[in-house]
């Protein structure tokens, strides 16, 4: 595994430990707060499990599939911050830093997404090259 995959992992089950954190804490709270906790625990948590089981890809669609999902989920976990930001349900202050690391994991999940895209249109290129040769 390179050095990327490695980091990106990493990362994604760091943040996933600091959403379970942060949902222990909103499962505290009565009402509104545990309904939006089980949302944003499943999605938040869901990147890295899609990350790491990107690393057992069969192929190089299976593991651009899987990072996608991680992507889906990540502009989710990404949605739900942002409306227990907005709508007061907690202090933003202590949801800005969580927040922030999304939207950069979201940014690196893209990056991802887009050099594997394409690596694959460029061998589906060279396949037809090729054949036109023969």
């Amino acid at each position: 595994m390179d050095k990327d995959m490695s980091s990106i992992t990493d990362r994604t089950k760091a943040f996933a430990v600091r959403i379970i954190k942060a949902c222990s804490f909103l499962d505290e709270k009565p009402g509104v707060c545990r309904t939006l906790s089980k949302q944003l625990l499943r999605s938040g948590t869901s990147i890295g499990a899609n990350v790491h089981e990107s690393r057992s890809a069969q192929s190089d669609r299976d593991f651009l599939h899987k990072m996608e999902i991680a992507l889906k989920e990540g502009r989710e976990t990404e949605y739900w911050l942002e409306i227990l930001i907005e709508s007061e349900v907690v202090e933003k202050d202590k949801f800005d830093s969580l927040l922030q690391e999304t939207k950069e994991i979201v940014r690196i999940l893209i990056a991802s997404t887009r050099k594997i895209k394409n690596r694959l249109n460029e061998n589906k290129f060279s396949k037809l090259d090729a054949t036109e040769c023969n």
